[in-house]
């Protein structure tokens, strides 16, 4: 009998609680739930939304307040969304207690996730829903909810301030938010507006901030029909600030500071924000984020990932739909370097960078030595670049670390020197769509690496060891191996979607 195939991890966190006496924890999301594990043992320590394993543990244990009718709670946004073997069974009666959870789950996949400094909560995006959630981990690796805030339109991208005291958000239409890591009390309703008195549609752009033919094309659009259109905004329940916005579908956004003066340890907070218009804009932090200090311009297609290393907050490296990535002294915003991530002979392909990760590890056997590197992940590919930082603020290709699926995220554990990277185990090495023709019951989700530095080469070796081993062997959510065409292009579309920023080319009628 052909087993099942298991949710790969979309996103994979480490978090290291060692300065507070706590054990470092590994988070991950796959499918609908959020997953974490002892970074020592690979032992499994909490589901969220709900364990599957406890799925025949049902409320008959909830009595009295805590038990929940099916019927009763307003549903969020019925949604017809394909769901997997254990989500599907629980998410008809799931019920969590002291509030910990969701009576139903109305999501698919939770493709966002980012850490507060200290480690103690965890900011997560739940796709179809559009909220963004924040929970707070124990010291035990335990989950606990602690609010959900639907945004107005899909968030595309994440960031936590300096000071971890507010969440930046960027969406799909253009506009970075900021909210509070943790809600305080929630503002009143708006009123509703008298029949009669709703205010009309306007756009926002205008032809002196709209240069490209097809953004001119759609804001002719609007002007045409925004005299029909009622405007239908309403006010958020919850703290909701607008900082600034792209004419432009947002792909990625960084925070980062800058000392200002060495003496008295000043330092500027800044906002870059990537559009799928090939642009990187610098803004100011908040309160000051609607002045904007310059452009990074270089990209000829649009731009998916910003990595700014900790080492180097003066750095940029972004990538996207070229088959380059670039360096920035982005407060210049000037160029350092180009550097390929083809050779000459697949110039003509499209490839998309999926991600970049900035790692810094002592040398195994020498602490006054520091590995720096840039890991590099293209969209599809189960091989991940990597690169020398060098000391004049370039990269150095040092070459590839072959994976057995598609890489799908990173995540370093700096003391020891370990990456651990995320793997598609669903479908075939190299391929978006295609799926394996058979699955076992020990999936491989998750590898992991240790750093070698040679007189002049970086290499990564294989990690044989318990951590994998069991992350591995616990494994995740099922998705059924009979599933449709029709879902697996949705379960597909969950993981790979950046393809889709590529413009196509129009002619005119």
């Amino acid at each position: 009998m052909t087993a099942n195939f298991r949710h790969p991890f979309q996103c994979i966190r480490y978090i290291e609680r060692s300065l507070r006496g706590f054990k470092p924890l590994l988070v991950a999301s796959a499918g609908s739930r959020i997953y974490t594990y002892s970074a020592e043992t690979g032992q499994r320590l909490s589901v969220w939304p709900r364990d599957p394993d406890q799925k025949n543990e049902k409320s008959s244990k909830t009595t009295g307040a805590d038990s929940i009718p099916e019927d009763q709670g307003p549903p969020e946004k019925k949604r017809k969304i394909t769901q997997s073997g254990d989500d599907l069974e629980e998410s008809k009666d799931d019920t969590q207690s002291s509030g910990d959870h969701q009576n139903s789950v109305n999501w698919l996949n939770i493709p966002l996730l980012a850490l507060t400094s200290n480690g103690d909560h965890l900011v997560a995006v739940t796709a179809e829903d559009k909220c963004i959630r924040v929970l707070e981990i124990g010291e035990d690796g335990i989950l606990q909810h602690l609010s959900e805030r639907s945004m107005p339109k899909r968030p595309s991208s994440i960031a936590l301030t300096s000071d971890d005291s507010s969440i930046l958000c960027a969406d799909k239409f253009g506009d970075v938010y900021s909210l509070p890591l943790l809600p305080g009390e929630q503002k009143s309703l708006p009123k509703p507006q008298a029949p009669g008195k709703s205010k009309l549609f306007k756009p926002a752009a205008t032809t002196l901030t709209v240069h490209t033919k097809r953004n001119l094309q759609a804001l002719e659009q609007q002007l045409k029909h925004s005299n029909k259109i009622p405007s239908g905004k309403s006010t958020p329940s919850f703290e909701l600030n607008l900082l600034l916005g792209h004419v432009s579908m947002l792909t990625d956004l960084a925070f980062a500071s800058l000392q200002l003066d060495t003496s008295n340890n000043r330092a500027r907070h800044y906002i870059l924000t990537a559009d799928r218009d090939e642009h990187i804009r610098v803004s100011r932090g908040p309160s000051q984020a609607h002045i904007i200090e310059n452009y990074c311009l270089g990209h000829t297609s649009f731009v998916s990932k910003l990595c700014i290393p900790r080492w180097a907050p003066e750095i940029l490296v972004s990538g996207g739909g070229d088959n380059y990535i670039l360096i920035w002294r982005w407060a210049e915003g000037r160029v350092l370097q180009k550097v390929p991530l083809v050779n000459q002979e697949q110039e003509a392909m499209d490839i998309t960078v999926r991600g970049i990760w900035a790692v810094s590890f002592p040398e195994l056997g020498d602490t006054s030595k520091t590995v720096r590197a840039i890991l590099v992940a293209l969209d599809g590919s189960p091989r991940l670049l990597y690169y020398s930082f060098e000391s004049d603020d370039t990269l150095k290709p040092q070459g590839f670390i072959l994976l057995s699926g598609n890489v799908l995220d990173v995540t370093s554990n700096e003391a020891k020197g370990v990456i651990f990277v995320s793997v598609d185990c669903v479908r075939e090495a190299g391929s978006m769509q295609t799926w394996r023709t058979s699955s076992t019951s020990n999936q491989t989700v998750v590898e992991s690496f240790i750093a070698r530095l040679g007189q002049e080469t970086l290499k990564w070796e294989p990690v044989k060891d318990s951590v994998t081993t069991n992350i591995n062997s616990e494994g995740t959510s099922e998705i059924p191996a009979s599933v449709d065409g029709k879902q697996k292009k949705e379960l597909n579309e969950s993981l790979y979607s950046l393809g889709n920023l590529r413009k196509k080319a129009f002619t005119d009628e």
